[in-house]
């Protein structure tokens, strides 16, 4: 059995976010970006996939911690002689990328054992390894266009190498370290490209020192005021902890292929920057003091459309890639062997009609938060507005992405009239120059059809598609676009269908019922967190607090120790299922936790 997710913690340095198991397996790790290639890919396989333990010889677990407004993870483990706290931290730097593991016996006499496999290339080379002088031994690991050094104590090859590792393809190195209460041991593992010099080692303690200092003050900043602080703030710590430092992409999960049903094949690439992730977080970044932060979204935002807004995409690269050819790794046995493992994203060629209406609510958010536009970014919003007219009547995938058939969505065309909605607003409130009358007779030609052939007055509920009767989640978003009120009697006729029909055993939503056939996917899939955290941020804007409050309860419960969310959760099995941490879910329930406060107030 693969170990469950809430048992990982994410370690980051803006540039990478690999997960660290609750003793002490580091099962993902992908460098020297979040899209870059696993170096350790036993959470989609097994050990041998990769991976690095260091744990306490007959020890256990008894408390785990990140430090304060922090990625720095803490573990205290106990054996019948004494104790040692182990350090996990990725020191943040624009020049290199380390993995720091910091041991210090705290208490009696403690060894500690380390299983370290080196797989290149998810788990496809495994490297040369040979021992390097210098100031002190370490070892250096060559695969292809990459490398590791490995700085500290030296490691030794495995027993099936007879202990040998000089010029040597390694498949296993360990090692046992015995400490005493005051001492401590450092390890530091070092990517670099194989055709440069590997970089020397670091100062552990000073690295923890600037690690701990980094996260200490981007939190300093935030303004949380809500009844599940805690868990807003850790959930704004994993917004900027999935965000590359120097291109301002913010991944959806530093995961790939986790499923969204254990043993089944919709297992996806997330390591990617969605448009719809990057507009929702500008909003909450607004919502919490960070306005300038937000302004460094913004541009990635601008930067991965410009030259392109007449074909825009749902998602980039880290740096704004536009090409994310998606590939199956058969070798990969897959999280509780389910296959088949994907790396890139074939729907990133998909077209979403929402997405651009996504963007434009979260600039105008912006706008409205007194961050002034400058030509280049209102032009750039108003060729969205052109992408948006060229394609009026086009079908698309919609928000969930969907291999099936395409649709008129609803929730899609909403969101287009939202797109619209705002570039009037723009030019009517802001006073930026626009064709305000052709969005205007664009937005009202959108409103009518939507009450047409989207709303089910018989059913008294908005629709999944035109062309059927079944709900959607998403159809929970349509009062954050503008189109109508939460209260209004056709949205609560909605919520009362989307209670009935998408709502499992458990009382959790899921996004559309999957035996439709709409999405074109074999296989089903366990309730989304972020449909969830919406029907509460519902319940909190149409009146029904008590109900609000008591699903954002359990909602906040389903989090890790540490307070990390995943994609899914399975009430019935009672953990949590699909990519790892996820932002979507994070921005959910941050908003939810917002909609509570401003119900409470009013």
């Amino acid at each position: 059995m693969s170990t469950p997710l809430e048992d990982y913690a994410l370690l980051s340095d803006l540039r990478t976010g690999p997960l660290v198991s609750r003793d002490g397996s580091i099962d993902w790790l992908c460098l020297p970006r979040f899209d870059s290639p696993a170096v350790f890919s036993a959470i989609v396989g097994d050990p041998d996939d990769g991976r690095w333990k260091l744990s306490a010889v007959d020890g256990e677990v008894t408390a785990r911690r990140y430090l304060p407004h922090t990625f720095v993870v803490e573990t205290t483990w106990r054996t019948p002689t004494g104790t040692v706290v182990v350090t996990d931290f990725l020191p943040p730097s624009n020049d290199r990328a380390d993995l720091v593991r910091h041991v210090r016996c705290t208490d009696g006499t403690v060894e500690i054992e380390h299983d370290l496999r080196l797989r290149f290339d998810y788990a496809r080379a495994t490297p040369w390894v040979r021992v390097v002088d210098g100031e002190a031994p370490t070892l250096l690991s060559i695969a292809g266009p990459e490398g590791l050094r490995v700085h500290g104590p030296l490691l030794d090859g495995s027993e099936e190498d007879d202990g040998a590792i000089a010029g040597a393809r390694a498949p296993r190195l360990t090692g046992r370290f015995t400490l005493e209460a005051g001492q401590t041991l450092d390890w530091d593992l070092t990517w670099f490209p194989s055709h440069e010099d590997a970089p020397g080692p670091i100062d552990a303690e000073a690295a923890l020192a600037q690690a701990v200092g980094f996260w200490e003050d981007w939190s300093s900043q935030l303004t949380v005021h809500t009844d599940y602080d805690p868990m807003v703030l850790r959930s704004l710590l994993v917004l900027r902890a999935l965000t590359h430092g120097q291109t301002g992409g913010i991944v959806a999960a530093p995961t790939a292929s986790l499923p969204e049903y254990l043993g089944g094949g919709r297992n996806w690439d997330y390591r990617f920057v969605w448009l719809r992730d990057a507009a929702l977080t500008i909003e909450v970044a607004i919502a919490h003091g960070l306005t300038e932060g937000a302004k460094l979204w913004r541009d990635w935002l601008l930067r991965a459309v410009a030259g392109d807004a007449h074909d825009v995409k749902i998602m980039y690269g880290v740096a704004g890639e536009r090409e994310l050819p998606e590939h199956e790794l058969d070798h990969l046995s897959g999280y509780e062997d389910s296959r088949p493992v994907r790396i890139g994203n074939g729907a990133a060629d998909q077209y979403q009609a929402d997405v651009v209406g996504e963007v434009m609510i979260a600039l105008a958010q912006l706008r409205d938060a007194g961050v002034a536009e400058d030509e280049y970014s209102w032009c750039l919003q108003k060729s969205l507005l052109e992408y948006c007219e060229a394609n009026f009547d086009r079908k698309d995938h919609g928000i969930w992405e969907m291999r099936g058939d395409l649709h008129h969505f609803t929730h899609g065309r909403a969101m287009m009239w939202g797109a619209f909605n705002e570039g009037i607003r723009a030019v009517e409130e802001h006073g930026l120059e626009g064709d305000a009358d052709r969005w205007r007779e664009l937005r009202d030609r959108l409103a009518a059809e939507i009450d047409e052939h989207g709303f089910d007055a018989e059913l008294n509920t908005f629709t999944q598609t035109y062309d059927n009767t079944e709900v959607d989640a998403s159809l929970l978003q349509l009062p954050h676009t503008g189109y109508l009120t939460y209260d209004d009697p056709r949205m609560l006729g909605t919520v009362e269908r989307i209670e009935k029909d998408l709502a499992d055993e458990h009382g959790l939503l899921h996004r559309y019922r999957t035996d439709s056939g709409i999405d074109g996917l074999e296989g089903d899939e366990h309730p989304f967190l972020i449909c969830n955290f919406w029907l509460v941020e519902q319940y909190a804007n149409s009146g029904r607090l008590d109900d609000a409050r008591a699903l954002m309860d359990r909602l906040v419960g389903y989090a890790s120790e540490l307070g990390l969310l995943s994609e899914e959760y399975d009430a019935g099995a009672d953990r949590l299922i699909g990519n790892y941490p996820q932002a979507f879910s994070h921005l959910g329930l941050i908003r939810a936790a917002d909609a509570i406060a401003a119900a409470r107030k009013d």
